[in-house]
């Protein structure tokens, strides 16, 4: 099976595609599911779940900006309305979700958590491929910190248009896919995503902030 672990629907607020749009992709990209991720909701998600279909599965999930960066969390099943970073791992965990650390040591995005070895221990999967870091270092640190910590490592394209869905994920040999993640039986795939991609999303904040 193959999954794309980060992407964003409209419900973002740089985000565009609509979820049945997202959804759509993800097939046409030979997915079997994707993770909707948007930023401090799971509407886009919910939305999406509605369009699985025994081809493709959505995964409930968040990113969620806290006070020291984004986190995502997964399989859940509640908006987390939390700003404090270890409030956020609290609330993820009470859903019985998964913690992940989208695009650590992101030195371009300011939303990126840049984690010491203390806070691993909050932490249960690290994403080591992001399509959207323009520096291959980036992602070199982040599997540099996954391997030191012992934490398990996931993927995803970080997509915001259709044309990003599949550019990066994990697959695994696993039918559960909760059960893959969580025990780490994953490997990781991944290509970077043109850079105009993230370029146009600024574009789009911005323009919608005007």
């Amino acid at each position: 099976m193959k999954y794309d672990f980060h992407t964003h629907s409209k419900y973002s607020a740089d985000g565009y595609v609509k979820p049945r749009e997202l959804v759509k992709a993800a097939v046409k990209k030979g997915l079997d599911g994707i993770a909707v991720t948007d930023h401090g909701t799971i509407k886009g998600a919910l939305e999406a779940k509605k369009y699985e279909t025994n081809k493709i599965k959505v995964i409930i999930g968040s990113e969620i900006l806290t006070n020291i960066g984004e986190v995502i969390g997964l399989f859940l099943m509640d908006e987390v309305v939390s700003y404090d970073f270890y409030d956020v791992v609290e609330d993820i965990k009470s859903q019985n979700g998964v913690v992940v650390l989208p695009h650590p040591f992101d030195g371009v995005r300011g939303t990126s958590t840049h984690p010491d070895q203390k806070l691993s221990r909050y932490v249960d999967s690290v994403e080591v491929f992001n399509s959207r870091c323009v520096r291959n270092d980036y992602n070199d640190l982040a599997q540099k910190y996954a391997k030191k910590n012992h934490l398990n490592t996931i993927a995803g394209s970080d997509a915001h248009f259709k044309n990003e869905v599949g550019n990066a994920g994990v697959s695994t040999e696993r039918s559960d896919i909760r059960e893959a993640v969580i025990k780490g039986d994953l490997t990781v795939f991944g290509r970077r995503s043109n850079i105009l991609n993230p370029v146009t999303t600024k574009l789009l904040k911005i323009w919608r902030r005007a």
